[in-house]
C-alpha cells in the first residue's frame, strides 16, 4: 500500500513538471533588456523630484503705498453747500462684506472712462492717476481758484472711496469637480458662484471679480480655490485678449481638449502665457514681468488636469489604473506598492495584494514586466524583484500609460506546483 502512494505521487510530480516544460509557461518575452533601459529610463535627467517650487510671490503684484485711483472708482465727495445744496449732511457709505475699505462719506461720482469726474458748476476734473489727497486738492483749487465760487474758510470738501474699480477674470479649473450626489456638483476646495463645463468627470469655471491691485494671478486662484491640487499640472496658462482674439485661441484649446501640452506656436503667442510653478534646480526661474501676472477684464487662468498621467497593472497584481504622483518620481517597486501587491511575499500569501494566483505560494513571484509605448511601438521590459530590491540602479522609473504585469518565472512555478501536487497527495495518503 505504501509503495503504491510513493508510486503515485511519483507519477503526479512527473506530470506536472511535464506539463510545465511542455507549455514553456507562456508569456511574454522581453524586447530590451534591463541595461538597455537602464541609462534612458533609471538614470533620467528629468526627474520630478529634483524639480522645487517657484516662489509665488512672483505671482502677485505690489500693492502701491497710496491707492490710485482710475476709471471704475467710485468716489463718495462731499462739498458743503454745493454737494449737496444746503446745509444737508452727507451720507455715510459702509463697506460690502469682505472689502477692507473703511466707511466712506459723501455722494457717489464715478470715474468716467477718460479719467474725469463731472461736479457742479465747475468742468471736468481729471482725476485718474491720483491719490485721494491729489484729488481732493484738485477740486478744492476748482471751487476755489479756477471758478471762484467758494471763499476761503468755507471750503469743505471730503474725498473718499466708496468702491474700487474691479476686474472680471475667468478661471478654469480641472482639479476642482467633485461629485457629490446625482446631477450635482459641488468644489472640493469651497463653493462659489460657478458654471460646471467639460466633462462629468471634471471642469469647472468661475467668474472672479478682482480689485484694483488684487488683480494678478495669485489672487485669481486664491479666490477660485486656491493653488493647484495633486490632479492638476504644475503649471498657470494665461489666456489674454477680448473676442476678436479668440481666433488665435482655437490651437491652444484644440490642444487642451486632447491632452496635448502647448506647442511652439501657441507658446510664442504674445497672448498666452505659461508658469511652470516647479522647476529644475539648475534652470533660472521663470522670466515673468509684474505686468505678465497682472489680469484685466476678458482674461482667462486655466489649470488643466492630470488625467493622462496614470499607469496599469495586472497579472498577479490587482487590475486597476493608478495616477502617478505629481512631485516625486515613482519606481517599480513603489508601483507595484502602491496597486496592492507586494514583493517580499508571493501573490495571495502573507503581505501579498490577496490575488488568487492558481498555485502554491511558498516560492513568490519576481518577474515584472513593464509593457511601455514609444514612437508608435510597444516595447516589453524584464525586471527582477530580487535585484531591484539589492540595487536600486535596478528600479525603473515609472512613465505615464505604463503597463505593469507581476508573474512567476517558469522555475518559480513549477516549484510551487510541484508542492502544491505533494501537499495534496500527502493530505490524501493520511486520509487513507
Amino acid at each position: 500500500m505504501r509503495k503504491n502512494a510513493i508510486l503515485r505521487n511519483t507519477a503526479i510530480c512527473a506530470f506536472a513538471i511535464g506539463i510545465l516544460g511542455f507549455s514553456g509557461c507562456q508569456s511574454l518575452r522581453p524586447s530590451e533588456t534591463t541595461e538597455a533601459w537602464r541609462e534612458a529610463s533609471i538614470l533620467s535627467d528629468n526627474l520630478r523630484s529634483e524639480k522645487v517650487p517657484i516662489n509665488f510671490l512672483r505671482l502677485r503684484q505690489d500693492q502701491p503705498e497710496v491707492y490710485i485711483l482710475g476709471p471704475g472708482d467710485t468716489l463718495g465727495i462731499y462739498i458743503q453747500q454745493i454737494v449737496p445744496m444746503g446745509t444737508e449732511e452727507p451720507p455715510i457709505h459702509y463697506a460690502e462684506p469682505g472689502s477692507s475699505l473703511p466707511p466712506a462719506v459723501g455722494y457717489p461720482f464715478p470715474i468716467r472712462e477718460d479719467g474725469t469726474i463731472s461736479l457742479p458748476w465747475v468742468p471736468a476734473i481729471e482725476v485718474s492717476g491720483c491719490s485721494l489727497a491729489q484729488a481732493e486738492q484738485k477740486i478744492r483749487t476748482a471751487y476755489t481758484i479756477t471758478q471762484p465760487i467758494l471763499p476761503k474758510g468755507q471750503d469743505r470738501i471730503i474725498v473718499s472711496i466708496i468702491r474700487k474699480r474691479t476686474y472680471r477674470i475667468t478661471v478654469i479649473r480641472e482639479d476642482t469637480r467633485t461629485k457629490t450626489g446625482a446631477g450635482s456638483y459641488t468644489s472640493a476646495r469651497g463653493s462659489f458662484d460657478n458654471t460646471t463645463i467639460g466633462s462629468d468627470r471634471r471642469g469647472e469655471t468661475s467668474v472672479v471679480q478682482l480689485d484694483a491691485y488684487e488683480n494678478d494671478v495669485l489672487n485669481a486662484l486664491m479666490r477660485s480655490g486656491g493653488l493647484p491640487g495633486l490632479e492638476a499640472k504644475n503649471e498657470i496658462i494665461v489666456l489674454r485678449g477680448a473676442f476678436r482674439d479668440a481666433g488665435g485661441h482655437n490651437s491652444v484649446i484644440s490642444n487642451i481638449l486632447a491632452g496635448n501640452d502647448l506647442g511652439v506656436q501657441d507658446l510664442t503667442n504674445p497672448n498666452i502665457l505659461r508658469i511652470p510653478l516647479r522647476v529644475d534646480p539648475d534652470e533660472p526661474p521663470p522670466i515673468l514681468s509684474e505686468n505678465d501676472i497682472i489680469l484685466t477684464d476678458g482674461d482667462i487662468v486655466l489649470i488643466q488636469s492630470r488625467d493622462a498621467e496614470v499607469f496599469y497593472t495586472g497579472g498577479l497584481l490587482a487590475g486597476g489604473q493608478h495616477p502617478l504622483p505629481r512631485d516625486f518620481d515613482l519606481d517599480i517597486l513603489g508601483a507595484v506598492a502602491m496597486s496592492g501587491g507586494s514583493i517580499a511575499a508571493a501573490a495571495g500569501g502573507s503581505g501579498g495584494n490577496n490575488q488568487s494566483s492558481g498555485v502554491g505560494s511558498i516560492f513568490p513571484p519576481t518577474r515584472i514586466l513593464v509593457l511601455r509605448e514609444e514612437n508608435g511601438r510597444q516595447r516589453a521590459i524584464e525586471l527582477d524583484t530580487t535585484q531591484a530590491l539589492r540595487d536600486p540602479r535596478n528600479r525603473l522609473l515609472i512613465k505615464p500609460n505604463d503597463f505593469i504585469l507581476l508573474e512567476y518565472t517558469q522555475t518559480e512555478m513549477a516549484m510551487n506546483v510541484l508542492l502544491d501536487t505533494l501537499n495534496v497527495t500527502l493530505s490524501l495518503d493520511s486520509m487513507f
